[in-house]
């Protein structure tokens, strides 16, 4: 088993900061944050004292390391061939999606050895989304674990108009893992806990009293189930196979190094998604790639919330923060207190109604209802970070536009004016544009009810 302190979570950057922007003297903040446990599984690395270019691992191969792993027991079915080949004729859809893996294999193969667990599991967000962290199903299940919007809820993943950890890669992965756990703990058996995490345990647990009073077997290959779940764990054991052996399937695996591929950097100022990328010199889509939960254009500090770089960039970052003389953040937040369209708060605050829209992504003829929380340019002189309150509790939610009164010759009578009410409501959870994904089918998953298992959603199963 890797060495737990390889997983470089690194730093509560804490790095010779001073001078870092002209309207921020620190890289500190006022708000009362609060460490999230789930972040701190692994030892943290303080890149003033420490450099990542030292740590070493048992072997410099990852894939070497995957395989030491594996500990599923064979599933003997046509389908596991069938599934291997539908890959091998692929070979341009696996490629891209092995490449996206680099990325993030080696901090979940630490997460799943740590807990014992089998290493195929590591490469289950292959069949789940090929590694795409921005996938989203027809479901609206996220990220490369696929949570649904109740599931995640179930396992504390924030999903607000300013971030949504279902695509967080730290948060959901041990999210997926605490649920995979507690299935195999459920039901005993590692391939009813993936049909469980495919179709819900709610269901598995039914075909499987269904079988007991019929005094049939009750294993994965003996229970009736829909299609997509008989052929889910089929799929696993095809990247299994190629994983294994890859040059019998003519495939070249990516070279993967057996080291951190990121580390994670506290953001203790709010900053711009921009700005950290621009710091850390990378393009905004390979910084996006590791960052994909953050919603808006600025990640907050105010919600304890962590940056993830590669770990050579992490020292770009950290030497260019120190000279960096510009303000961090453009951005603040507001909590309307009445319902509004974008212009007419525009006109209440002397912005363009354009760049709030955009930047909150409401759709024209919606307007803003009371309560909700709405991102705009930070005013000249406001130094402050977005308050704790609005960064963990922010939601958007909106009307659709009352139509405009018809002209008339007549003044309206006072008697029988009356407002005109909203006949139909649209709630954003996260105000953010989410891309659709591509997928080979439109198949069925179950990660929507934890507790029941019912009411399957329709899961991102490829990514090309």
């Amino acid at each position: 088993m890797m060495v737990r302190s390889l997983v470089l979570i690194a730093s509560a950057v804490v790095l010779a900061l001073s001078g870092c922007a002209s309207t921020s003297p620190e890289w500190s903040s006022s708000s009362d944050t609060r460490r999230d446990p789930r972040a701190a599984n692994a030892p943290r690395v303080d890149l003033s004292k420490q450099s990542v270019s030292s740590i070493m691992a048992p072997s410099n191969d990852l894939w070497i390391q995957i395989r030491q792993g594996f500990a599923l027991p064979e599933l003997d079915s046509p389908l596991v061939e069938q599934q291997t080949q539908w890959l091998v004729k692929r070979p341009d859809y696996v490629n891209r999606s092995m490449a996206r893996s680099s990325r993030y294999l080696f901090y979940i193969v630490e997460e799943v050895n740590r807990r014992n667990m089998p290493t195929e599991i590591a490469l289950l967000p292959f069949v789940e989304s090929a590694f795409n962290p921005e996938a989203k199903s027809t479901a609206k299940a996220m990220g490369i674990w696929q949570f649904m919007p109740r599931t995640g809820q179930d396992f504390k993943l924030t999903q607000n108009v300013f971030r949504d950890e279902r695509r967080d890669v730290l948060q959901s992965t041990n999210a997926a893992l605490d649920y995979l756990q507690r299935l195999y703990k459920q039901f005993g058996d590692w391939q009813l806990a993936l049909a469980a995490y495919n179709w819900g345990e709610g269901n598995v647990a039914k075909a499987i009293k269904r079988n007991q009073a019929l005094r049939k077997p009750t294993n994965y290959q003996s229970l009736t189930m829909p299609r997509e779940t008989r052929e889910y764990v089929p799929k696993l054991m095809a990247y299994k196979n190629i994983v294994q052996n890859p040059a019998a399937y003519n495939i070249v695996l990516p070279e993967l190094e057996n080291h951190p591929y990121f580390v994670a950097i506290d953001v203790t100022r709010d900053i711009d998604v921009d700005v950290a990328a621009q710091l850390a010199e990378m393009s905004l889509e390979d910084f996006r790639n590791l960052n994909p939960a953050f919603n808006k254009p600025v990640i907050l500090a105010a919600t304890d919330q962590q940056m993830l770089l590669p770990f050579a960039r992490a020292e770009l970052f950290q030497m260019n923060l120190a000279s960096y003389t510009k303000p961090l953040s453009s951005w603040t937040a507001l909590k309307v207190t009445k319902s509004e369209t974008p212009e007419q708060l525009a006109t209440r605050l002397a912005l363009n109604p354009e760049t709030i829209r955009d930047v909150n992504n409401i759709p024209r003829g919606m307007r803003i209802r009371a309560g909700s929380t709405v991102l705009i340019p930070r005013p000249p002189g406001k130094d402050s970070d977005i308050p704790q309150y609005l960064a963990e509790h922010g939601q958007l939610k909106l009307d659709k536009a009352a139509p405009p009164k018809p002209k008339t010759s007549k003044p309206p009578q006072a008697s029988t004016a009356t407002k005109s009410t909203p006949k139909s409501t649209v709630s954003s959870q996260t105000g953010s544009t989410q891309q659709k994904s591509p997928s080979t089918n439109s198949a069925k998953s179950a990660k929507n009810g934890t507790s029941s298992g019912s009411g399957a959603s329709a899961s991102v199963k490829a990514a090309p």
